[in-house]
């Protein structure tokens, strides 16, 4: 059974930090890349941040220097780390894991974790 799931979301005060953690079930093979996804009200869902199995990342701009996404390859698990969290960023953070083999690329998503920052 195909398993995405994230932990480690909740409500932190501005200038906070969280650790986002996903966990892909060993049944997907071939991962190339993971990655962070986040979805606030009202919004699409938008890249936050993305690491190949090499570990080339790439950020979006409203978070460069401030997350840090990492990746353990041998557990299968993906790792978002958020510093100086501002109210913006509050959102619905999604897991995104793509697999490729034989030609064929697929996609998973996790249920999403809440992260709030008030203002």
């Amino acid at each position: 059974q195909v398993q995405v799931v994230e932990s480690g979301g909740g409500l932190v005060q501005a200038g906070g930090s969280l650790r986002l953690s996903c966990a892909a079930s060993k049944s997907i093979f071939s991962i190339n890349a993971m990655g962070w996804y986040r979805q606030a009200p009202g919004e699409q869902r938008d890249l936050v941040a993305r690491i190949t199995s090499s570990g080339s990342t790439n950020y979006a701009d409203s978070v460069k220097g401030r997350f840090t996404i990492s990746r353990d390859n041998a557990k299968n698990t993906v790792y978002l780390q958020m510093n100086s969290l501002k109210p913006d960023d509050t959102a619905v953070y999604y897991c995104n894991v793509e697999s490729y083999a034989m030609g064929t690329i697929k996609t998973y998503w996790g249920q999403g974790t809440q992260d709030a920052v008030p203002s």
